[in-house]
């Protein structure tokens, strides 16, 4: 069993060769994941944010588990039903509430202020104190994003801030949880993942079938649109996530995240929109804090110099990840 009190280890030191193929993977999910809003607005059916939710994570978490066949032992099992809660369950529905009733521009920039509420949260579960530099560097990646998409135009629906804010708050918990958890022995991301969106998906059925139901009509486009948020955007791109989140120090990972309004900014582009200077100035803000969070930082003293027990899998998890 575990000591009673349970502390996250320092984020292992990752090679340098690899390091940049690390990020540049990661950096792959929340690319993705700019194009949900888009999906959401265009291509499916308004009013149904529970059953998109379900779509985007039950198949796909079923397909992980039949190709790795690994589940949960001990208490991964009530490990992954919170993840899979937090990372799936909550944020799927409350994002696609917060896309539906929101501007992109109001619902990119509170997403934009994950990487702050990881900081936060770091302290607390992860003992990890965020240096001056990343501070300063996510508070301008929030002034970056909010220069690109806010304008004038910008509407405040007080149903869409609540899940905006709540779908951040909840993807920041599951950020530092998975970080302080890592993975048992034995066990990849691909399986992490399923678990996770097999757990979520599973909470959102019932409600799904309780509260909303299937949209009436689902043509093409709307099927389309579901496949590609359930594959691409759900299974590959949160197995990606899952795995830099586990390998990259937490303050190097969450920054990451910014790339969603930003990719969502270069669909806007490409079907025609254009960027004023100043919104132009802050796309290179914005870009630029999350360059700058991926910059080496001195690490917090040793574990054990601090009489911090280690956790039984961290030896394990380190010889994977390095």
């Amino acid at each position: 069993m575990h000591p009673p009190t349970e502390h996250a280890p320092d984020p292992p030191r990752i090679p340098y060769p690899n390091r940049p193929a690390t990020v540049a993977l990661t950096a792959l999910a929340p690319a993705t994941w700019g194009t949900t809003y888009v999906v959401t607005t265009e291509l499916l059916p308004p009013g149904h944010p529970l059953f998109a939710g379900m779509l985007r994570a039950l198949p796909g978490g079923l397909l992980a588990l039949a190709i790795t066949r690994v589940l949960p032992r001990g208490h991964w099992w009530w490990k992954a039903a919170v993840l899979g809660a937090l990372n799936i369950g909550a944020l799927y529905p409350l994002l696609f509430v917060a896309a539906a009733r929101l501007p992109g521009g109001v619902a990119a920039t509170l997403g934009a202020t994950q990487p702050l509420m990881v900081a936060g949260l770091a302290v607390a579960l992860l003992h990890v104190r965020p240096t001056a530099w990343r501070l300063t560097w996510g508070v301008l990646g929030v002034l970056g994003v909010g220069l690109v998409v806010l304008g004038p135009q910008a509407r405040l629906d007080a149903v869409g801030v609540v899940a905006g804010i709540g779908g951040t708050a909840t993807m920041a918990v599951g950020i530092v949880l998975t970080k302080r958890w890592g993975l048992p022995a034995g066990v990849g991301p691909l399986a992490l993942t399923g678990w996770q969106l097999t757990a979520g998906g599973l909470l959102l059925l019932p409600l799904t079938v309780a509260l909303e139901g299937a949209p009436p009509r689902i043509d093409a486009g709307a099927a389309g649109g579901y496949l590609w948020l359930g594959s691409v955007g759900g299974l590959i791109a949160s197995t990606l996530w899952f795995r830099g989140v586990g390998r990259l120090p937490v303050g190097a990972s969450a920054p990451l995240v910014l790339l969603s309004p930003l990719v969502a900014a270069a669909i806007g582009i490409a079907l025609g929109e254009s960027l004023n200077p100043l919104q132009t100035f802050g796309f290179t803000l914005a870009l630029a804090a999350l360059l700058a969070a991926q910059l080496d930082t001195p690490h917090p003293p040793d574990r054990a110099a601090r009489g911090i027990p280690r956790m039984r899998d961290d030896h394990v998890r380190e010889g994977r990840t390095r």
